[in-house]
């Protein structure tokens, strides 16, 4: 399972929080992490989630307030282990063979003189 990333920019700490805009209520939402991506929210790092301001007029609402950045699960360390055992193994080196040329078709190459005498 990959882990996401906040969605601010230019930062690389991985998401706790997501965050959601209702427009109609002028209300932003900042809540526990969704279990999916979702197109109209945000997922913010712990970080981020604590320092969200919204704009002004907007409430506010928090539903957790104790955000934790996840970590690691033992599959994201197993997928890790099993890349870096891979990457360190030997490959074979790879080996050129020339195609045959066509016995119907005499061979000519693929530059020609051209004279500019006249």
């Amino acid at each position: 399972m990959a882990t996401r990333q906040c969605s601010r920019s230019s930062c690389a700490r991985p998401a706790a929080a997501t965050l959601t805009y209702v427009y109609g209520d002028s209300t932003v939402v900042v809540g526990s992490l969704s279990a999916t991506a979702e197109p109209h929210s945000y997922d913010l790092c712990a970080h981020h989630a604590d320092r969200f301001t919204a704009p002004r007029g907007w409430d506010v609402v928090h539903i957790q307030t104790d955000f934790i950045e996840p970590e690691p699960s033992t599959d994201d360390l197993e997928a890790l282990a099993r890349a870096v055992r891979e990457a360190g193994r030997p490959r074979p080196a790879p080996t050129f063979t020339p195609p045959a040329p066509l016995a119907s078709e005499p061979r000519r190459g693929h530059l020609r003189v051209i004279s500019t005498d006249v």
